[in-house]
C-alpha cells in the first residue's frame, strides 16, 4: 500500500499514536489475563478483608486489658472464747474482713467472708480490719498483711448460754416457748432487748456479763389459741430469771413453767352437753382480764392459779370460780342455773 507522503508529513504523530496505543492495549489486556488469574489464587488463599487491629506501640507490647495480677499473701485465722482457752473454736463462727480505708460515706468495703472455724484468706498486701461473730459475741481486730503469711488470734471473751424450758418434769417443745433476753440496768432488769424468740435447747454466744431471761408459754393448744395472724397467744405463764455469762464456760438455765390445759363449758347441768356460741371472760381474783373466747368448748392455757370464769349466752351472764394446778389438764363447766353476781 502506497502512503500518502502529504498526510505523512502534515500529520506525523498520529501513525506514532495509533502504534504506541497499540502496544498500550496488548499490554492491558495482557495485564488483565494475568490479574484475573492472580486474583482466583489469592481467593483460595482466603486472605482476610479488614487488616487485623495492632497494640500502639511494638508488636510485644501486653494487650492493654491484660493487668498484672496483684501479689497475695495468707492471712490465717483463729477465734477463742477467752484469753486461757488453748483450743480455738470448732464452728459457730462467722468472719469478715474489710479494707481499713473508708469510702465516701465513711464506710469499710467487705473484701473477705467465711463462715469456716479457721479460715486461710488469699489478700493483697494491705492494712484490713477483721471481725469475728459468734451469736451476739463479737471481736474487732486491726490486721496488716505485707506479703507474708500473716496469723491473727482473736478473743472474743464470751461464754455460751444454753436455755431449757420444763413443764413438770418434762422438756417443753421449742415451738410452744418465747424465749427473749435482756441486758439488765440498775432498777431495771429488762432494760435493753438484745434477742428475742430464742429457741429452747439452741448455745447462744454472748459476751461475758449479766443478763435477764424471760420465758413466756404459748398457748397451741386449739381453738382460740392463736391470734388474727397466726401467732400463738402468749399465756400468763412467764418465768423470769437472772444469769451470769463466763468467758469460755456454757451456762445451761432450767427454766420451770407451772400450767396446765384448761377446757371451758356452758351446760345446764353437771356433763351435759356445752351450749354453742358462748362467749367465756377469764380473769383473776382481782378483775384482770386473761383472755376471750368464744365457741361451745374453748381451750386455752393457764399458769397455776386461782381465775374467774363468766360465759355469756343468750345476752345473760353466768360465773364460777375455779382453781388451776400444774400439769392437771381438766374441763370447767359452767352451770346456766349459776347466773353471774
Amino acid at each position: 500500500m502506497r502512503r500518502n507522503p502529504r498526510l505523512h508529513t502534515r500529520f506525523p504523530g498520529i501513525f506514532g499514536c495509533f502504534s504506541l496505543v497499540a502496544i498500550c492495549a496488548a499490554l492491558l489486556c495482557g495485564a488483565l489475563v494475568c490479574g484475573s488469574g492472580a486474583a482466583q489464587a489469592q481467593s483460595l488463599l482466603k486472605t482476610p478483608s479488614v487488616a487485623p487491629l495492632v497494640p500502639d506501640g511494638d508488636l510485644g507490647a501486653q494487650h492493654p486489658n491484660a493487668a498484672p495480677e496483684t501479689p497475695k499473701s495468707m492471712l490465717l485465722l483463729s477465734a477463742f472464747l477467752s484469753a486461757t482457752d488453748t483450743q480455738p473454736l470448732r464452728s459457730g463462727l462467722i468472719w469478715r474482713v474489710y479494707d481499713e480505708t473508708t469510702g465516701p460515706k465513711g464506710s469499710h468495703k467487705l473484701v473477705a467472708k467465711s463462715t469456716d472455724a479457721t479460715p486461710s484468706l488469699a489478700l493483697p498486701a494491705g492494712t484490713y480490719i477483721v471481725h469475728a461473730a459468734l451469736g451476739l459475741a463479737g471481736m474487732t481486730k486491726r490486721v496488716i498483711v505485707n506479703g507474708q503469711p500473716t496469723s491473727a488470734r482473736l478473743v472474743l471473751n464470751a461464754g455460751g448460754l444454753r436455755i431449757v424450758g420444763m413443764l413438770g418434769d418434762k422438756p417443753i417443745n421449742p415451738a410452744k416457748l418465747s424465749i427473749s433476753i435482756y441486758v439488765p440496768e440498775p432498777g431495771n432488769s429488762e432494760a435493753k432487748l438484745i434477742y428475742a424468740n430464742a429457741k429452747s435447747g439452741e448455745v447462744i454466744g454472748l459476751p461475758e456479763g449479766a443478763y435477764h431471761v424471760v420465758s413466756t408459754l404459748l398457748d397451741t393448744t386449739g381453738t382460740g389459741s392463736t391470734t388474727q395472724n397466726g401467732v400463738s397467744n402468749a399465756t400468763n405463764s412467764v418465768v423470769h430469771a437472772d444469769l451470769r455469762v463466763r468467758a469460755g464456760k456454757l451456762t445451761d438455765a432450767t427454766l420451770r413453767h407451772r400450767a396446765a390445759v384448761i377446757t371451758l363449758k356452758l351446760v345446764t347441768a353437771p356433763g351435759g352437753e356445752a351450749l354453742a356460741n358462748t362467749a367465756f371472760t377469764i380473769l383473776t381474783p382481782g378483775g384482770d382480764v386473761i383472755r376471750e373466747l368464744i365457741g361451745a368448748f374453748p381451750s386455752l392455757v393457764l399458769a397455776e392459779g386461782e381465775y374467774i370464769v363468766i360465759a355469756r349466752h343468750d345476752n345473760k351472764p353466768y360465773q364460777r370460780s375455779f382453781k388451776v394446778q400444774s400439769t392437771r389438764d381438766h374441763d370447767v363447766e359452767v352451770l346456766t342455773t349459776a347466773p353471774a353476781k
